[in-house]
Order: structure tokens, then C-alpha cells, then sequence
């Protein structure tokens, strides 16, 4: 191994290597020693960040085989390493009153015809060039999202499951045994994975995700485990009233209410609007005008609080929980948290470059996504308790705002500029160096950083 290999450059924080060898346990014995080498590399790469770039910048070319099937490997066992991961996480967060989990899909960008499951899906986000479509690979992922206490929300991915479509399934080779699964039948994997992990805290479990996954089998599934859901609320989804209570006052065998609710004449009625003051998107205290009562649906087989939103201009959302209890500002807030899934996937694109890793084996897209996937987590795990001075200094930038939230990619080259001082601080614990040759070998490092 040693003749192999070679050290990477600079020294990991005592705390990072400490988690990574939790982390590598989940792997076989015979090849977990390659995951810290593997991930030094995706934190030190630069450019474009394809496996060989990882290996390059870990300086382990010439074992350039071993590496590159080893994240196949890491493919397969996904979900022990995410257990991992989250107990980890469990273990070093404060716990909130209940546990927020989000949910939702984003595609990666894939070339050439080869690369294995892959196909032409719809893509959310077109842009300038109004591209509808998009080539490559739909992930259905599930974070935990956390408050900061100066930072506002933050999203922490655990797991992801790769959809393909049917008409995709079989193009791949019998050896994988692939079955088709709908994106709410991952989603649904997903959501049991977190409940079982997270039933021994005896925290209440929240769930929340876009409107496109609000449907009949996944939330009945998802109710039957004991977890709330927040989510949208179709415009014309089929609401009906309560039951009437039977003369004796008791509750009578009917589910749901004679009448049905129209939204739309509910939104349209000057009557009923209130408002308040909730924590929004960024952090923001924002005054809302909203309206809520109570509903049956049979999508969740039952009473369901739903919240409408009046917005400017007359235009008005609706979202629903399925905790009849929960308030309007629970029930906002936490919907709105669901932004930091959708930050976490422009993160894992832009700053660790997912999807550009040239790989067309299954398995080794399915791990070289999850290290991607990790990373982001790990990174905000090791920034958490630093002071923002460590995580972001901006006096090399006077004319950026001070104040401005750090962003993940100023906490990755935090990481890195740690990284590089602790491997220039061992140096200097072992050779006299001069002065001015330290001060040279620090600026070099932030540059690196």
C-alpha cells in the first residue's frame, strides 16, 4: 500500500479524521482504508472535478485502477455509510423538538451514450437556453434540515436513491438485477430508512417536500410510520368538510364531510384573513396574511390543517399539514425550510462539481455521487461550532458585505485553508524554517485554499 500511494498534502483535523474513520468502518476491510485518501482528494481538486482530478490532487495516480473501481465499491454500500453518517450527525448536532426531513429529486448533467442509467428526463431548471429536457441521471434525495443559531437553515443529505425509468431499465445488464421503482417508491425507501434510524430518540418526525410528491402512495405509507407531512396543496385538490358529530356528540362512522371545499372560494373570500410574523426563507422576519382551517382529504385518508397564503397582486398558495394541532407559522416555516434541499443540490453541482465524474459504470456513479453527497454534509458538520471569523474572513474582500451569511463554498475553503496550516504547522514543528519563507508558505496556502 505504501509503495502505492503517496501522502497528500497537508494534515486533516484531528476532529475530520476521527468522523471519516467512523465512516470508512462501513466499508469491507480490505478496501476502507482507501476512503480518507479518496476524500482528501475531492476537498484539495480544483478545476474540473473528475475522479482523476481527485486522484490527482491526492497525489495516488499511480494507483489509478485500484481508486477508480474502489468507488463502485462505495456504490454498493451507500446505505451503511449514510447510517453512519446520520448517527454521526445525531451524535455531534443538538437535537431541535422535532426532527425536519426533506425531501425531493434533481437531475445530473451525463455525455455519451454509455453511461448507465441515464436517460432524457425533464429538466426543472432550463434557464436562458430553454432546454426542457435533460440527459443523464434523476437522484430522489432526503437531508436533514437544521437551524443554525446564526446561520439560519441548513441542509445535511444523508441518502439518495437513482431513478430509472422503465423504458431505461432495460438497457442496463441483467447482471444488476435492476427493478423499477416510481420516484415516490424511493422516496418512501427513503423516509422508512430515517424512521427506523430515528425512532429510538422519541423525537416527533416532520417530513416535508414539494407538491409533486403529495400523493396517495407515499403519504399514506409515510402517515402509517408515525410522521408528520408538510407539503403544497394542489389548487384543486378534492378537500371535503369534517363529519358531522352524531346526536349523541360522538364521533359516527363517517371519514369525511358531507360538502366539498373549494380553495378557490375560499382564497376569493375577503372574510377569515389574518396575520402574522414567521422566520422565512434567510432568515427573514416577514409579516404574512394567511387564512386556516381544517379539512378531510382521502389522498391522506383523514383531517388535515391547511394553510392558505394571500401573496401580492391577488395571487395565493396553499399548503397543508397533516397534524391537525400544528399553527400556520409551524407549518410555513417548515415548508419554507424546504429551500435547503434545493440549496444543497446548487451546492453539491457548483462547488463539489457532482455529475462531472466520468464514470459510466452504475455502481461507481451511484458512489461517486454520494461522496459528493457526504462531503457537503461533513463540511457543514466540521463548520457548525466554528466562530464566523474562522469560516469567513472577508478582509481581503472590503467591498463584500461582512454581514452576508457564509455561504458553503467559503466554508469548504475554510477546510481547506485548516487543512493546509495544520501541514505546514507540522513541518515547522520538525525544521527550523525562517521567517519569511513561513510568511510565503501561508499565503501559498490560502491561495490553494
Amino acid at each position: 500500500m505504501a509503495g502505492q500511494t503517496r501522502e497528500p498534502c497537508g494534515l486533516p483535523p484531528e476532529d475530520w479524521s476521527e468522523w471519516v474513520a467512523w465512516l470508512e468502518m462501513g466499508l469491507h476491510g480490505r478496501s476502507r482504508w482507501r476512503l480518507p485518501l479518496v476524500l482528501s482528494g475531492l476537498l484539495l481538486a480544483s478545476g474540473r472535478r473528475t475522479v482523476s482530478s481527485w486522484l490527482r490532487a491526492a497525489q495516488l495516480q499511480a494507483a489509478y485502477t485500484d481508486y477508480y473501481y474502489f468507488n463502485g465499491s462505495v456504490g454498493r454500500k451507500t446505505n451503511e455509510l449514510a447510517t453512519r453518517l446520520f448517527s454521526l450527525l445525531l451524535e455531534h448536532l443538538p437535537l431541535p423538538e422535532r426532527i425536519v426531513l426533506a425531501l425531493d429529486d434533481s437531475p445530473t448533467a451525463r455525455y455519451g451514450p454509455k453511461v448507465e442509467g441515464a436517460g432524457l428526463h425533464h429538466n426543472p431548471t432550463s434557464g436562458p437556453d430553454d432546454h426542457k429536457f435533460v440527459y443523464g441521471h434523476i437522484w430522489v434525495t432526503l437531508a436533514w434540515v437544521v437551524r443554525h443559531p446564526l446561520w439560519h437553515t441548513i441542509g445535511l443529505p444523508l441518502l439518495s436513491r437513482l431513478y430509472v425509468k422503465a423504458k431505461d431499465v432495460p438497457r442496463l445488464p441483467p447482471r444488476y438485477q435492476w427493478q423499477f421503482q416510481t420516484k415516490l417508491q424511493l422516496a418512501l425507501d427513503l423516509v422508512k430508512w430515517a424512521v427506523n434510524l430515528l425512532k429510538p430518540l422519541g423525537k416527533s418526525i416532520w417530513l416535508v417536500m414539494d407538491g409533486a410528491y403529495a400523493y396517495r402512495p407515499l403519504l399514506k405509507p409515510v402517515l402509517a410510520t408515525g410522521v408528520t407531512v408538510v407539503s403544497r396543496l394542489r389548487r384543486d385538490a378534492g378537500l371535503r368538510t369534517l363529519p358531522p358529530p352524531t346526536r349523541s356528540g360522538k364521533p359516527g362512522k363517517r371519514k369525511y364531510g358531507l360538502d366539498r371545499i373549494s380553495l378557490a372560494k375560499r382564497a376569493a373570500h375577503p372574510r377569515g384573513w389574518q396575520t402574522m410574523e414567521a422566520v422565512l426563507y434567510g432568515g427573514q422576519l416577514v409579516t404574512k396574511t394567511y387564512k386556516t382551517f381544517l379539512a378531510t382529504w382521502p389522498v391522506v385518508g383523514g383531517v388535515i390543517r391547511v394553510v392558505l397564503v394571500r401573496e401580492s397582486q391577488g395571487q395565493w398558495d396553499a399548503f397543508f399539514c397533516t397534524d391537525p394541532t400544528a399553527t400556520a407559522r409551524q407549518i410555513l416555516e417548515c415548508y419554507s425550510d424546504r429551500s435547503a434541499i434545493e440549496q444543497v443540490f446548487h451546492d453539491i453541482k457548483e462547488v463539489w462539481g457532482v455529475g462531472q465524474q466520468q464514470v459510466r459504470n452504475l455502481w461507481r456513479n451511484i458512489g461517486c455521487f454520494h461522496l459528493n453527497l457526504w462531503m457537503h454534509t461533513l463540511v457543514e458538520l466540521w463548520a457548525w461550532h466554528r466562530p464566523v471569523e474562522e469560516i469567513c474572513d472577508r478582509s481581503d474582500s472590503p467591498w463584500d458585505d461582512p454581514s452576508r451569511r457564509p455561504s458553503h463554498g467559503d466554508r469548504r475553503k475554510a477546510l481547506r485553508h485548516a487543512w493546509f496550516q495544520n501541514g505546514l504547522s507540522a513541518a515547522l514543528t520538525k525544521h527550523k524554517i525562517p521567517r519569511q519563507i513561513t510568511k510565503l508558505l501561508d499565503y501559498l496556502a490560502r491561495l490553494a485554499a
